[in-house]
């Protein structure tokens, strides 16, 4: 579940998403429900790429950016067992034993998010404090940025101990322990890299971000679509990007008491590199 150790050479998935944004199927319709996405936003990604083919000129659209502008969630928590559920249910701890000192996305992917982080990112200072969620031995944070307290929490110590940017961090299985070893409203930003689809219970994680999060915190959930299947959840391998956007989405949602999500699609060079995509919310003042 750390967010760079889990991929290398061939440990990187098999498993890329051939078909085009627009016909991927919603988490929903994959698991027999009604659809996730608005027929308004995958008719708009649609008609972009329809354009693109006549040569058309537009303007620059993202539709990652819709699919959380008028998301229309569900009144109820839509994600039970069944779509938390993974191949390998098997003692994470036995997976993440192993130190894997790799990345997960390449390169290009990893600078992309790199530039994000200074954009994002408060000005450096002994007054900020930030958080590495599901953390490893390294972070993709701005080259020299400095903060007063930096923590991590990962499942490989050999991992953390070698990630130079924490001042602290504490190894946790968060899908059985969901829970941060940090005060209430401690951190200006909470990060996550590539993880959030290792997460069985997310609702709870998220609500434990909001916790620890100052008020007008941010959180920022970034991820490509490279992962261990088998260690993924049901929701997430049945389902294609425009879908994950959504489903983060919805996470802040259903924990509460967070500022309407917003996603974006920061790839560096589509069709490519590795895409990346990031869903952020900031903690309600």
């Amino acid at each position: 579940m750390s967010s760079t150790s889990t991929s290398s050479g061939h440990h990187r998935e098999d498993e890329r998403h051939a078909a085009s944004v627009t016909s991927r199927r919603s988490a929903f319709v994959a698991s027999g429900s009604a659809a996730i996405l608005r027929t308004i936003g995958v008719g708009a990604a649609t008609h972009v790429g329809k354009a693109r083919a006549f040569g058309a000129p537009r303007a620059k659209s993202d539709p990652y950016a819709d699919v959380l502008k008028d998301p229309q969630f569900p009144d109820k928590y839509p994600f039970g067992e069944k779509e938390m559920a993974r191949y390998d249910e098997s003692s994470d701890f036995i997976f993440y034993s192993q130190p894997r000192f790799v990345t997960h996305i390449d390169d290009e992917a990893i600078g992309a998010l790199t530039k994000y982080y200074e954009r994002e990112f408060p000005p450096a200072s002994d007054d900020v404090a930030i958080l590495d969620v599901c953390s490893s031995w390294i972070s993709h944070y701005p080259n020299g940025y400095k903060a007063g307290k930096i923590s991590g929490v990962g499942m490989n110590e050999d991992e953390l101990k070698r990630n130079p940017v924490l001042t602290d961090y504490a190894v946790r299985d968060l899908n059985e322990d969901p829970t941060f070893p940090y005060a209430d409203n401690t951190f200006d930003v909470v990060t996550n890299t590539v993880s959030v689809d290792y997460l069985t219970r997310p609702l709870d994680v998220m609500k434990e971000v909001r916790r620890v999060l100052k008020p007008g915190g941010l959180a920022i959930m970034s991820f490509s679509n490279r992962c261990f299947p088998t260690k993924a959840v049901a929701i997430w391998t049945a389902t294609g990007d425009l879908d994950h956007v959504w489903i983060v989405g919805a996470y802040y949602h259903f924990a509460g008491g967070f500022e309407p999500p917003q996603g974006e699609d920061i790839s560096p060079n589509p069709g490519r590199t590795d895409p990346m995509f990031v869903v952020t919310a900031r903690k309600s003042a």
